[in-house]
This record gives C-alpha cells, sequence and structure tokens, in this order.
C-alpha cells in the first residue's frame, strides 16, 4: 500500500508541476523571452537577458500568486479531509459547519474597527491582528460546532450543520451591518473577503502560510490510519490504541490555524475541502491512509486551475475565486446530500 501511495503522490506532483509552468504563461502579460528555459536562466545568473518588465511580473506577480494557490488550496482540502474524518460525515467541511465563516466574520470586525482596537493591544501583534483574529474567530467556531453537535462521542450530523448555518447567518447579519457602516476602503476589503482572491499574494504571505502549513501538516498529515481507526467508532478507535481526545484536540485546533490564516490572507473560498475529499472517497472509498496526503496536492490542483481560469477567462478583468470554486463545489455539495438523505 506504501509502494500504491508513493505512486500516487509521485504522480499528482508532476501534475501540479506542470499545471503550475502552465499557469506561468497564462494571463494577459505575455513574456518577452517565450521559453521557460531562457527565463529560468536568466533569473538564475542574473546576465541581463531577461526583461525587467516580465522579471517584475514574473518575480511579484504570478509566482507568489501560484505559490499561495498551491498551499492554501492544499491547506483547505486537508482541513476538509481532517474534520470529515474526525465527525465521520462528508458534509463536515470548514464552510459548510461555519468555521470560514467565522474567520471571515472576524476579519472583517478587524478590518472596520481596527483603528480602535489596535490601541489596546501589544505593538508586536498589530501587525498581525488580522491574522490573529481570523485564528480566532475559527478556533472560536470550530469549538462551538463540535460541542453542540457532539454528545457522548457521536456527532448528530443534523445539528453540526444547523449550527454551521446559524453561524453563517449570524456572519453574514454582523457583515451586513459593518458594510453598512464602513467607509469606502473598508468596504472593498469587505468585498474581497467576502468573494476571495489570491491577488494580494505576496512573498511575505507565503512565507508565514508555508510555517503554518508545515506545522500543521507535521502533526497532520500522518493522521490517516487514526481516522480510518476512528471510522469504526471512537470506544473501538481506543480499543485499538488511537489517543482519540489527543488527536481530535490536535485536528480542531490545527484546523481552525489553517483555515483562520487562509481566510486572513485569501478571504472566503469555499468548497475545496468538500470537492477534493469527495472525488478522492470516490476513488479510494474511506481509505484515509491514501486520502490524507493526496488530499494535500489535489488541493493545490484544484485551486491552482481555479484561480488560472479566473484570471484569464475574462481579461483584463478578474472573476473572484471564491465565485468559482462555488460553482465547482454547489453540484457537489447536492450530491452528497442526496446521497446522504437516507442516513440523515
Amino acid at each position: 500500500m506504501q509502494n500504491r501511495l508513493s505512486i500516487y503522490l509521485i504522480c499528482s506532483l508532476l501534475l501540479l508541476a506542470v499545471l503550475a509552468v502552465v499557469s506561468l504563461y497564462m494571463g494577459v502579460y505575455v513574456f518577452e523571452k517565450h521559453s521557460f528555459y531562457e527565463i529560468f536562466r536568466g533569473l538564475i545568473y542574473h546576465d541581463g537577458t531577461i526583461d525587467p518588465a516580465d522579471e517584475f511580473v514574473l518575480m511579484q506577480l504570478r509566482l507568489p500568486r501560484i505559490v499561495m494557490a498551491i498551499l492554501i488550496g492544499s491547506a483547505l482540502s486537508v482541513s476538509g479531509t481532517c474534520l470529515q474524518g474526525m465527525f465521520r460525515n462528508p458534509l463536515a467541511t470548514p464552510d459548510l459547519i461555519g468555521i470560514t465563516a467565522g474567520a471571515s466574520l472576524f476579519a472583517a470586525v478587524t478590518i472596520v474597527l481596527g483603528a480602535y482596537i489596535r490601541p489596546y493591544i501589544p505593538e508586536f501583534l498589530q501587525y498581525s491582528l488580522l491574522s490573529v483574529m481570523a485564528f480566532v474567530g475559527s478556533l472560536i467556531t470550530m469549538i462551538m460546532v463540535y460541542r453542540i453537535s457532539t454528545q457522548n462521542g457521536r456527532t448528530n450530523v443534523v445539528m453540526m450543520l444547523l449550527t454551521g448555518v446559524a453561524i453563517t447567518a449570524m456572519g453574514f447579519a454582523v457583515m451586513g451591518l459593518l458594510i453598512y457602516f464602513s467607509k469606502d476602503d473598508q468596504l472593498r476589503d469587505l468585498t474581497f473577503w467576502n468573494l476571495g482572491s489570491l491577488g494580494g499574494a505576496t512573498w511575505t504571505k507565503n512565507t508565514i502560510l508555508g510555517i503554518v502549513i508545515a506545522v500543521a501538516y507535521y502533526f497532520l498529515i500522518n493522521k490517516g490510519k487514526a481516522l480510518n481507526a476512528m471510522l469504526l467508532g471512537e470506544k473501538d478507535a481506543q480499543h485499538l490504541g488511537i489517543p482519540i481526545e489527543r488527536i481530535k484536540k490536535q485536528i480542531v485546533l490545527l484546523t481552525a490555524l489553517m483555515v483562520g490564516t487562509c481566510v486572513a490572507f485569501a478571504g472566503t473560498i469555499g468548497f475545496v475541502g468538500l470537492i477534493v475529499p469527495y472525488i478522492l472517497r470516490l476513488v479510494f472509498k474511506s481509505n484515509y491512509h491514501i486520502i490524507l496526503p493526496l488530499s494535500a496536492v489535489f488541493g493545490s490542483i484544484l485551486l491552482l486551475l481555479a484561480d488560472t481560469i479566473s484570471r484569464t477567462i475574462a481579461p483584463p478583468s478578474e472573476i473572484p475565486i471564491g465565485v468559482l470554486t462555488a460553482f465547482m463545489g454547489s453540484p457537489i455539495f447536492i450530491i452528497i446530500l442526496i446521497r446522504s438523505r437516507n442516513t440523515m
């Protein structure tokens, strides 16, 4: 099985690499040097063969955006996969159970009221206030959903979804008030968070994202066998020696951390954590030992593909990436609901 997983990972990584190179050339701006080798050589040796405008577009616009798409797609997909394994239900994704809405709400509050909050917090937190607040919002929401929907070790799926609906509705209500009272520049920022975009990608943001995801994956990416055991029930998994409570706490905390950071940097991007695990589950059933690591790669592929389409389908304008992922995910959500209606 380990050999199979290695083959799948190598093939999916090659597909991601090819898509990244193709995405590099997609867009309104056309590079003066059309050969990938010429561009790469010019960047490495700095021999003056690459045009400064080409270098700027490549290094400051497209590459940071491609890297952010890879990181955020991977993080959202793994978050959805871990939550589905923990709740033992394919509908448990960050956006459907309200985690994304909670992170977006706290980010929106920071955008509009941040000027009044910053004087009362330590100086070292002021520059990262938005990210911290998004994480706090996602963490509070995750804990609320888990506490309300889980009783005696069993998760009530209907209660889980209703909790997510309630939190999302509250988020929309507060967001409406914030939009009503916001200024023009704040209104533009709020629109950005609601629709989702990778247009603000920078190397600094990607570095922070990379660190957060690396820490989260250190604890989560090898939890496939534990999630397989949890499918049998928490008591049976404990009899097999699985530290259930510790794993659940790790999933709750690290999922909130990843989702909060993604929302802080790119706004609301939904359904990635639903689409990828669902497709992988069709192929590999419910074997999280294979699904979990593959979801890290295929989430990147999905979001990079969506971002490439968003910035090339109607040039020179850009379609918000959250709109595209919603178009992709809504039909799959309906299919899952139809297939699960007898068990809910």
